[in-house]
């Protein structure tokens, strides 16, 4: 990979100096996310489109021929040196272009707050001005779209490849390409299951953590209100089935379920992580199971605003002193806002800001280091609507429950 002197010294200038809101410290860990077992997954989904994509047309027109002076010769000269400029100025670009950090992004999509978050970050990160030419592409929650995204990147022999896997699975070849072509894969957000060899770092959130947080938070804030021994209702609008994010959340909130013997878990759907999703699945529980759901675990903000309107058409309350309990993932500003209104009981938070993360490695690399850690952890929060829970203890691991104030918010980066 040919890189320009220039290029390398300002991707370590950014290493210095990100914009605002993507900063952040990351934790690193040797230990690799274990492999699901019994866990809700939709490997058999064909329904699947593949990815269209375009090569820029050249203009190969190279004649030049002189025109008589009259005023339709002149409006065609005009017409040409418009056009030669144009030439001209798509030449510099190729030039500066060639002397950049080439990056292709296969992102998820942009079905949440999140993820929006999660691109905005990553377009900032990689921009021009900090040396690199940002490929990115929209997956729109397609995984066959984006493995050819990621197949388009090797064809066009870009740099680095970042992905945001939408599964878990199904990634072993198109690495073996990219590797075959040299060219580095990071991974960010979700974790896949392949050889380990087939990417150098994967820079996101610890899913299972979250889940296992979630549940001792509840537990914990039963026994404050005096209900540790009632009989509880849980369902749960899970994220993309087959995702890494559901299928930790799914298995750490599992462990306080298989402790809890008065829990129950009624039932687990998809709300694909969106609003309208999430209201949907909101609305079939409230139909199967009427007034016997005592608590709603949401895997993200989106979901959980749609099951709260679901509550709202069908009169119940929800939040604190209300009829049904609300936990969400994610702990966007949006999301907080509503823990701060006492909507949401508690929101544990993923952090979406890993671009700069990756960009730090990528700047080891440029430099002739090796990136030291293949899994990665992310600084995250637990937040709460009540001043009730002080910390939660689950694993090895005490984290602080921090109480929404307004402040928080104006502070909030995303």
């Amino acid at each position: 990979m040919k890189k320009r002197c220039f290029a390398v010294m300002a991707a370590a200038v950014m290493g210095l100096s990100f914009l605002t809101g993507c900063t952040g410290e990351a934790k690193n860990e040797d230990v690799k996310p274990e492999t699901t077992d019994n866990i809700v997954s939709d490997p058999d989904n064909t329904d699947r489109k593949d990815v269209n994509t375009e090569n820029p047309a050249e203009n190969t027109d190279d004649n030049t021929d002189k025109a008589t002076d009259t005023p339709e010769n002149n409006t065609l000269d005009n017409e040409e040196k418009n056009r030669t400029d144009n030439l001209t100025k798509s030449d510099n670009n190729a030039d500066n272009t060639d002397n950049l950090i080439s990056v292709g992004f296969a992102q998820v999509g942009h079905e949440s707050a999140w993820r929006m978050a999660a691109t905005t970050c990553a377009q900032e990160t990689f921009s021009e001005s900090k040396g690199y030419n940002l490929v990115f592409v929209d997956a729109d929650n397609n995984p066959e779209t984006q493995k050819e995204a990621v197949r388009s990147f090797i064809e066009q022999r870009l740099d680095y490849i970042v992905i945001d896997p939408i599964v878990t699975y199904g990634w072993n070849e198109v690495l073996k390409e990219a590797k075959a072509q040299n060219i580095p894969v990071f991974l960010i957000d979700r974790t896949i299951d392949c050889d380990d060899s087939l990417y150098v770092a994967w820079f996101g959130s610890d899913f299972e953590g979250e889940g296992e947080a979630a549940g001792a938070w509840l537990q914990t804030y039963l026994e404050a209100k005096g209900r540790q021994d009632e009989e509880i209702n849980i369902v749960t609008i899970a994220g993309t089935i087959g995702s890494a994010a559901q299928l930790g959340r799914t298995r750490g909130f599992g462990k306080y379920l298989n402790s809890n013997t008065n829990w129950t878990r009624l039932e687990e759907k998809d709300g694909m992580f969106t609003e309208e999703d999430g209201k949907k699945v909101m609305k079939e529980f409230l139909d199967s199971y009427d007034n016997k759901i005592d608590v709603v675990i949401c895997h993200n903000d989106n979901e959980a605003w749609g099951a709260m309107e679901a509550l709202d058409e069908a009169g119940i309350s929800y939040g604190v002193n209300g009829d049904v309990i609300i936990v969400s993932f994610d702990a966007v500003h949006d999301g907080l806002k509503r823990v701060l209104d006492g909507k949401i009981n508690a929101d544990f938070e993923c952090n979406p800001l890993s671009a700069p993360y990756v960009a730090d490695a990528i700047n080891d690399m440029e430099n002739g280091k090796k990136v030291k850690k293949k899994i990665n952890y992310i600084d995250e929060g637990c937040f709460q609507a009540e001043d009730i829970v002080t910390r939660i203890e689950y694993g090895k691991k005490t984290m602080r429950m921090l109480t929404v104030t307004e402040k928080m918010l104006e502070e909030r980066a995303y």
